[in-house]
C-alpha cells in the first residue's frame, strides 16, 4: 500500500508558480492613486521550487529563490516581473548556462543554492541574500541574475539574510553562520560602497542557527538559541539540518559594535527561538529589544516553522549579564516585525507586524492581517482583509527623507484565495484601516514567501 505524504508548504499559496512573467503599465490594473513621489521598486523574494519535489523531504526554507518586483514612477506601475535566481542548479533546470559575468564569485564551501530569503538595494545594485554559508547573488534592476557576489572579493565566506543598516553611516552589520565554522559566527560590517570593511569571528556555545540580528548605536545583538546544526539530520538527507535541543541554554549576547570579539556580555533567557527582532536601542548600560518570540522551533515539526504562534515581546537587558526582563506585549500571534528603517538602532514609536488567527500556527499561510503598533500610546490598529486573505511582510516607506515617523505609506503583498489573485497594496500609514491609497492587481499569484523591501531609485 502506498502512503501519500502531504506537505502544506507545497499546497495552496505555498505552491510554486511555473512561469516567469513580464508585463507593462497597460496590463497592471490600479484602483486608487499611486503617490507620485514613489520612485523605485517594491521587491519581494521567497521559495519557488523548480521541478518535482519529494513532499516528505521538501523544507520551505530551502526552495529555489524567486524575486518579484513592481516598478513605480510618476504615479504609475510601470512593470511587474518575476525571476528565479539563477544558481547553477536552477539554470540547469531551466536549460540555461549558469550566469558567469565578469566578477562572478566562486562558490563558498560547496554551498551554492539560489538565494530565497531577502532582497536588498545597496550602492545602486540589487542583491538576493540567504544564510547558512551561501553567497549573495547580484541581480540587475530588471531582476535578471548577474551572478554570485563576494562584494568585490571582500567577503571571505557566506553571508546572511538579515544585515542591519545603520541609518546614519549606511553601514550594514551582519552575523553569518555556517556549520563548517563549528561554534563560530562571522560578524561583518559592509560599507555603503558594497565592500566589507571589517570582519571578526565570535564563538558561541554551539553551532547555532542565527537567522537575524539587531543593532543599537553601540551594540550588536547575538541570538544564541537552541536550534543547532545536527549531523544526524544532515547524514539522513535533511535539506535543513538544524533542530531544537532541549538542554541548550538560550542566551542573548551584546557585542560592542567596534570592540573585540571576546567582549560579548551574555544574558540568559527562557528557552525560545527568534527569527526576527523588530528593533533595539540603548537604554543606559543596557538595551531594549523587541522580538517575535517562538516557543520553540524544529522541535516536533522539521519541515517548516510550525511550533505554535510567535508573540511580540519586549526584552530589557541590563548590559551586565543580569536577568532579562521578558515582557509580553500582546497575546496575538505576530511575525515579520518591521520599523521605519530610519529608526533602526534608535528608539521607535511605531512598529508593523503580520498577525495570524489563534487557531493557526504559522505567520503567512493562515488567514492574516497587518498590525500597526503605537508604543507611545500602547495601542494597536489591525487591518483584516477578510476570510481567506493572507498578507506578506509590511514595509514602511516615508513620504520624504525628513518626514515624521508616521508620515508615509505601508506597502505589502495581499493574496486572496477566493480569486487566486495577488496585489500590491499601498496603505496610508496613519490610517491603515482606511481606504488604500492604491491597490495594484498583479498578473499572477505571488506565493507565500519571506522578505520584501522598497528600493528607491535614489538609493
Amino acid at each position: 500500500m502506498t502512503t501519500v505524504v502531504n506537505n502544506p508548504y507545497l499546497e495552496g499559496n505555498y505552491a510554486p508558480v511555473a512561469q516567469e512573467v513580464t508585463v507593462g503599465v497597460d496590463d497592471l490594473h490600479v484602483v486608487g492613486t499611486i503617490p507620485d513621489v514613489l520612485d523605485g521598486r517594491y521587491l519581494r523574494i521567497g521559495p519557488n521550487p523548480i521541478g518535482a519535489q519529494d513532499p516528505a523531504a521538501y523544507h520551505w526554507f530551502t526552495g529555489d529563490g524567486m524575486v518579484h518586483g513592481i516598478r513605480l514612477r510618476d504615479g504609475q506601475a510601470e512593470w511587474y516581473r518575476n525571476r528565479w535566481v539563477r544558481s547553477a542548479a536552477v539554470a540547469a533546470a531551466l536549460g540555461e548556462d549558469e550566469p558567469n559575468h565578469p566578477g562572478t564569485a566562486e562558490v563558498h564551501a560547496g554551498m551554492d543554492f539560489a538565494a530565497n530569503t531577502n532582497v536588498i538595494g545597496l550602492a545602486g545594485r540589487t542583491f538576493a541574500i540567504v544564510e547558512a554559508g551561501a553567497r549573495p547573488y547580484e541581480l540587475t534592476d530588471q531582476l535578471d541574475t548577474v551572478g554570485r557576489s563576494d562584494f568585490g572579493g571582500t567577503l571571505a565566506g557566506g553571508y546572511t539574510a538579515h544585515p542591519k543598516k545603520d541609518p546614519e553611516t549606511g553601514d550594514l552589520y551582519a552575523v553569518s553562520y555556517y556549520w563548517g565554522w563549528g561554534n563560530d559566527v562571522e560578524v561583518t560590517v559592509l560599507g555603503p560602497d558594497a565592500r566589507v570593511r571589517a570582519a571578526r569571528r565570535v564563538t558561541l556555545g554551539g553551532p547555532t542557527m542565527i537567522h537575524d540580528t539587531a543593532i543599537t548605536e553601540t551594540r550588536l545583538v547575538l541570538f544564541d538559541l537552541p536550534v543547532l546544526f545536527d549531523i544526524e539530520v544532515a547524514m539522513g538527507g535533511g535539506s535543513l539540518p538544524y533542530r531544537w535541543f532541549d538542554d541548550y541554554q538560550a542566551r542573548v549576547g551584546l557585542l560592542p559594535r567596534d570592540g573585540e570579539s571576546t567582549e560579548v556580555v551574555w544574558h540568559e533567557v527562557d528557552p525560545c527561538y527568534v527569527f526576527h527582532p523588530m528593533n533595539a536601542y540603548d537604554d543606559g548600560d543596557g538595551i531594549v529589544l523587541d522580538v517575535a518570540r517562538h516557543p520553540s522551533m524544529f522541535r516536533t515539526h522539521l519541515l517548516g516553522p510550525d511550533e505554535g504562534p510567535p508573540t511580540l515581546e519586549r526584552w530589557h537587558l541590563d548590559g551586565h549579564g543580569g536577568a532579562v526582563k521578558e515582557e509580553r506585549i500582546d497575546e496575538r500571534g505576530e511575525e515579520f516585525p518591521r520599523v521605519d528603517e530610519r529608526r533602526v538602532g534608535r528608539p521607535h514609536r511605531f512598529g508593523y507586524t503580520v498577525t495570524v488567527n489563534d487557531n493557526d500556527n504559522d505567520a503567512v499561510g493562515a488567514e492574516s492581517a497587518v498590525l500597526r503598533r503605537d508604543f507611545e500610546r500602547g495601542s494597536a490598529e489591525v487591518r483584516n482583509f477578510g476570510p481567506g486573505v493572507t498578507v506578506g511582510e509590511a514595509v514602511f516607506v516615508p513620504r520624504a527623507a525628513d518626514a515624521a515617523e508616521s508620515d508615509g505609506w505601508v506597502m505589502l503583498l495581499v493574496h486572496d484565495a477566493s480569486t487566486v489573485t495577488s496585489s500590491l497594496q499601498i496603505l496610508n500609514a496613519e490610517d491603515i484601516c482606511g481606504d488604500a491609497a492604491a491597490v495594484i492587481t498583479l498578473p499572477q499569484r505571488v506565493p507565500a514567501g519571506f522578505h520584501g523591501n522598497w528600493v528607491p531609485t535614489t538609493a
